[in-house]
């Protein structure tokens, strides 16, 4: 028994000497809420001035991308991705599916996303992006409903956010199908995304792991490797296998005695 104790001392040891944020759960970022629905009862503004219920706009597959139009770092590469993934995906934007650029900031105006609009609508080729590619502007009250029905974290630092990039794929009855994270999206990831809606089935994200070894740097404004957790994962990984081995040799050496 003596020496069984002395083996459970080892990996808490590790697990004593690992820095905190290397196992504790952070609150920031996206926790997936695949095949929950979105409220029917969200009310936004759209870049005409024009109050919505965001839910009767959903009548085909529909893309939401969360962004704050002012922000310095993240929104710009990701409403890029956007742009891009719209232009190369072999899909008729506005007919097969839409696309819905939300801020999450209330008090940005719906002039401002008039201008953004503007901005990265130049970014598309060929495409219906008046018709297909909608912006939004909403309340704090709005806003909260969303972000806690799509899961999607943020922070509020001074006049700025720290929030993750994804684009959240809806079905045409308002169910969450698909996440694809990050703020580049391959056309073909896109192009079964909306299949999925379609049908209203949902697919699992390939790059959970991606989300699990980078973190997003707020002063870098950009996604960066986060070796605490990874080092931090390791060391346990390294413990319990330490202790398993020990365990399985001193059977062995029971065994033996036995024999």
């Amino acid at each position: 028994m003596k020496y069984y104790n002395k083996l459970l001392i080892i990996p808490l040891l590790f697990l004593f000497i690992l820095p905190s944020n290397a196992y504790s759960a952070e609150e920031l970022g996206i926790y997936e809420n695949l095949d929950k629905f979105i409220p029917d009862n969200l009310e936004f503004t759209n870049e005409k001035g024009e109050k919505i219920i965001l839910n009767k706009l959903i009548d085909k597959p529909t893309v939401i991308n969360l962004v704050y139009y002012e922000c310095p770092g993240l929104c710009s590469p990701l409403l890029e991705g956007v742009a891009n993934v719209i232009t190369k995906a072999k899909l008729d934007l506005g007919t097969e599916y839409q696309v819905f650029t939300i801020s999450f900031d209330p008090e940005e105006t719906s002039e401002l996303a008039r201008m953004k609009k503007e901005t990265y609508s130049g970014l598309v080729k060929g495409k219906n992006v008046k018709d297909g590619w909608k912006y939004f502007t909403g309340d704090q009250a709005n806003i909260d409903k969303l972000l806690n029905a799509l899961g999607y974290k943020i922070k509020q630092e001074g006049q700025e956010y720290i929030h993750p990039a994804a684009i959240m794929i809806i079905s045409p009855k308002g169910k969450i199908t698909r996440y694809l994270h990050g703020t580049y999206f391959l056309p073909f990831d896109l192009k079964m995304a909306v299949v999925e809606a379609m049908d209203g089935r949902s697919g699992p994200t390939i790059n959970k792991i991606l989300q699990y070894c980078f973190s997003y740097d707020p002063e870098g404004k950009k996604y960066v490797l986060n070796f605490t957790k990874i080092s931090g994962t390791m060391i346990i990984l390294l413990a319990l296998g330490l202790f398993t081995g020990l365990v399985l040799k001193n059977r062995k050496r029971k065994t033996q005695k036995a024999a």
